[in-house]
């Protein structure tokens, strides 16, 4: 496992982001997994553990909990975050972090987070009545919390605004960043605001929700000409690696076969080439037609209509590159009238809580638009019937 220097730590280069766990078929987390999941990353040298209080339905806090509780404390750091990018009438930070060290089952947090500093976040962090900075900077001086930091999807701009207020606090900054994103988000020009301000970059959407794991067959083959036993998603990873200030990489996986994967990548540090590096910006530029949708499902907790609106926004990105194909038709076919992009009343609380800035409104609209134009499933389910019961008869 590589190691990256942080103040007097040695963190392990490759971090188990816990947004996206193994679920059940109920859609509850699969514990034993993530347990097996835990196990094998502690024995392989991964040490750093990142939570947040909403995710998976507040339950991924108790779960990665659970699991690192069967290893001493010491072999761990263990991250989590403050939810003030929630819309609510209050904020109560000190109910907030008890609970979440309950949850965790520990005494105090190795890193600790204000959860997605942006536009709508800045104001309520920074609002005097709920003192929220104030407190977590207390609970640093009492040891409850060891490093503190932001994550953020701000614009750089407003990133930049806040820095210059807070952050003498500062210790890390976790952004979204992948060869995607290095333009189409402009992540590049966050991370030069961090590196100007000595501040280490965390990576967070290093496969940008895994769009970079999904490459056309005339892609992937570019990139075996180069490195033919480097994964698609190995590239991803080498690509962070170029980035000096990047001292974390997170990585939501799912499975025990994605950890033992994204390990085996970080078991060395093999950075792209300039060469290598142009390869995937042109892949990249092909892919700017996409919405940005990383999945983070921060869009869905306030839907009136409860449309799942990261399933949707892929299906349109996946009917815009394949216009052609059946995959889409076929999704939407299992779908009620009341779920389908059509269904969206265009009140835009979506677009409100979006960390990637998409006009979601304006994106159902599109698809919908564009759904008429796409191949009939249902007609091809037809013809394909009674094209064998005339082959029945004709036997």
């Amino acid at each position: 496992m590589i190691y990256r220097n942080f103040r007097d730590l040695k963190l392990s280069a490759l971090g188990f982001g816990t947004m996206r766990l193994p679920v059940n078929p109920d859609n509850s987390i699969d514990e034993p997994q993530v347990f097996e999941m835990t196990d094998y990353a502690i024995s392989h040298g991964v040490n750093y553990f990142d939570t947040a209080y909403p995710y998976h339905a507040s339950k991924s806090e108790i779960v990665i909990g659970k699991a690192l509780a069967r290893h001493p404390r010491e072999s761990f750091f263990l991250a989590t975050k403050y939810p003030g990018h929630q819309l609510a009438e209050s904020y109560n930070p000190a109910e907030i972090f008890e609970e979440q060290l309950r949850k965790c089952g520990v005494d105090y947090f190795d890193f600790y987070l204000l959860h997605n500093v942006c536009e709508i976040s800045i104001p309520i962090y920074e609002d005097p009545r709920w003192k929220i900075i104030d407190y977590f900077l207390e609970q640093k001086a009492q040891g409850k919390i060891r490093h503190f930091g932001i994550s953020s999807h701000a614009l750089p701009e407003n990133l930049e605004k806040f820095l210059d207020r807070h952050g003498e606090h500062i210790e890390f900054c976790q952004i979204q960043l992948n060869y995607l994103d290095w333009t189409l988000q402009n992540a590049k020009r966050k991370y030069e605001i961090l590196t100007e301000r000595g501040i280490p970059v965390w990576v967070m959407e290093g496969l940008h929700g895994g769009r970079l794991c999904k490459l056309t067959d005339e892609e992937q083959a570019q990139l075996k000409a180069l490195r033919p036993e480097e994964s698609v998603t190995g590239w991803a990873f080498r690509w962070l690696q170029r980035l000096p200030n990047v001292a974390m990489i997170l990585s939501g996986m799912s499975s025990l076969q994605q950890m033992k994967e994204n390990i085996a990548t970080f078991e060395t540090s093999e950075p792209l080439t300039d060469a290598e590096d142009k390869v995937l910006s042109d892949i990249a530029e092909g892919m700017k037609n996409a919405l940005p949708c990383t999945s983070c499902r921060y869009c869905c907790a306030g839907c009136p209509m409860e449309l799942d609106i990261p399933l949707l926004i892929n299906a349109f990105n996946d009917a815009k590159l394949h216009p052609k194909s059946f995959t889409v038709p076929m999704m939407l076919d299992t779908l009620p009238k009341e779920k389908l992009p059509s269904a969206c009343i265009g009140c835009g609380q979506c677009a409100m809580v979006c960390p990637q800035k998409i006009d979601i409104p304006q994106a159902m609209s599109d698809f919908s638009a564009l759904i008429p134009s796409l191949p009939n499933w249902t007609k091809l389910c037809e013809e394909r019937a009674a094209a064998a019961k005339a082959a029945r008869m004709n036997s």
